[in-house]
């Protein structure tokens, strides 16, 4: 116990100190939210990275789609690294940086309001951000609960609350620089946390051979396999359908969520993303991949504490603590930590996204129509205390689908968000009212899909969402009238822009 007690208070120190320490670039909107536009590429890559896997991947949905499709959900780890992280940064990094710089666009409903000269787009964008980025703010912290139980016997309510408190600590002293850095720490430990806990777990088990071997002699579930043998094994999994679609969910889906794309507007350099496509990979390979292939030995672990005392069904959440209860205290400690920082980096990522998106594009010459520099700081600092407030009045009283919370979050941002903002990058074409169809197409799928259910898994009609968008947008685009091409063409320009450079940059 002192050892797990000293790790979690070395972590907390650190945060808030980082905090402190970024105080100096607290001094602009631009400083706050963004760290001035001149953060390095080992920085971005890092906070990208633990933006994107929280304590949701680690224990809810590892623990999910490890017993669905055996090591089979790897491949949604390889799809994170290869979709979610090295296409999001080759194909969006630059023309995000540069439009975005172009255009003085700070957040995401920003970039529509300018993009496509319409005021409405900016303040639905934001009130889409708002309502959306709350759930998913609340089902960070549901990850923590068992872990924390399993560890301390330290109260839920306890958890939440000392969490939330370190994170806007660290979020209002230092705004953007704070959590970059921040960030970067987590992620280390995030990835030294990883390849230990995998090293022990299959040790337990005899070895990876041994694991494969035992996985391969347990029956699948699923109808369409008969109840054959290593299905859990096999290539595809036992559901090859059904994980394509959570691949596409949530790989694709950080092309459209405002949290992620935000650290493209703040990197630095032409190297800076170069660089940064490379380690940002890397990093999902190791984290994203590691905890499905975890994930995937989970029915090796089948015990009576996994299941519903009165229903009899999994409870999913609890397969991966249930994996970890037996290692050593030096072990769990380590999780701890490791679950922790990816959830207060993705939570820091969420509540300065949500406050910004906020003051800026809504409250911001719509409500209050002259705000300073300063004003506008505080006012975000504020909203930061009442998003961490609002998730964990979510988080104590969760409803009872908290756990489809981050597929529901994602679907409808991404759904309504993805292909306006992809197509704006690249297409002169986009038409406002194709960016409507957008917004309502994704928001309308994801939505209805809750109270109708036509689509059986919410991740499915995230992933639907998504797809549709990239459909609708450009065919409604092509029979509503176009923009102003003046307008168009000087947005465009900034491409065309000429910048001198060395030849050890170009040829």
């Amino acid at each position: 116990m002192g050892i797990k007690l000293f790790l979690l208070i070395l972590f907390f120190a650190v945060m808030v100190g980082v905090g402190f320490y970024s105080r100096r670039h607290v001094n602009s909107v631009d400083g706050f939210v963004l760290g001035g536009r001149s953060v390095g590429p080992w920085l971005t890559a890092f906070a990208y990275g633990t933006s994107y896997f929280s304590a949701v991947v680690f224990v809810g949905y590892a623990g999910q789609f490890g017993w669905k499709y055996g090591i089979a959900s790897t491949w949604i780890g390889i799809g994170n690294a290869l979709i979610g992280s090295l296409l999001a940064w080759v194909i969006l990094g630059r023309r995000t940086k540069v439009m975005t710089q172009h255009l003085s666009a700070k957040t995401m409903p920003d970039f529509f309001g300018q993009r496509y000269g319409s005021k409405s787009l900016k303040i639905v964008a934001s009130v889409i951000v708002f309502v959306f980025l709350i759930p998913y703010t609340a089902s960070v912290y549901n990850g923590l609960s068992r872990l924390f139980g399993m560890a301390f016997n330290i109260p839920y309510t306890w958890c939440v609350i000392a969490m939330a408190v370190f994170t806007a600590i660290y979020v209002i002293l230092g705004g953007y620089m704070a959590t970059a850095i921040n960030d970067f720490i987590q992620g280390i430990i995030m990835l030294f946390g990883i390849v230990a806990v995998i090293a022990a777990v299959l040790n337990g088990q005899g070895g990876f051979m041994e694991a494969v071997s035992k996985m391969a002699q347990i029956p699948s579930d699923v109808p369409a396999t008969m109840g054959q043998p290593g299905a859990f094994t096999a290539f595809f999994g036992p559901d090859p359908l059904n994980l394509l679609g959570v691949v596409i969910l949530t790989s694709l889906g950080t092309w459209g969520l405002p949290q992620m794309i935000g650290k493209f507007y703040a990197i630095k350099d032409e190297k800076s993303i170069n660089t940064g496509t490379v380690i940002s990979t890397l990093f999902a390979i190791v984290i994203s991949g590691g905890c499905y292939f975890l994930g995937g030995f989970g029915r090796l672990f089948d015990s009576a504490e996994i299941y519903n005392a009165e229903t009899g069904a999994v409870v999913y959440d609890s397969i991966i603590p249930s994996m970890l209860s037996k290692l050593p205290d030096i072990l769990i400690g380590i999780v701890v930590v490791l679950v922790l920082s990816a959830s207060m980096s993705t939570l820091s990522s969420l509540v300065l996204t949500s406050s910004s998106t906020m003051t800026l594009d809504l409250l911001k010459d719509n409500i209050m129509k002259k705000m300073s520099e300063k004003k506008q700081i505080i006012t975000m600092q504020i909203l930061i205390v009442f998003f961490i407030v609002v998730s964990v009045v979510i988080a104590l009283d969760p409803p009872t689908f908290i756990a489809q919370l981050m597929g529901i979050s994602w679907g409808a941002l991404a759904g309504a968000f993805l292909a306006p903002f992809l197509y704006g990058l690249y297409w002169k074409g986009v038409t406002r009212a194709g960016v409507w169809a957008g917004f309502i197409a994704g928001v309308g799928i994801t939505v209805s899909n809750m109270f109708i259910g036509y689509i059986a898994s919410p991740i499915n009609a995230g992933a639907v969402a998504m797809v549709a968008g990239l459909v609708i947008v450009p065919l409604v685009s092509l029979v509503t009238p176009k923009l102003k091409k003046e307008d168009v063409d000087e947005i465009f320009t900034c491409y065309e822009e000429k910048v001198v450079s060395t030849k050890k940059r170009n040829l």
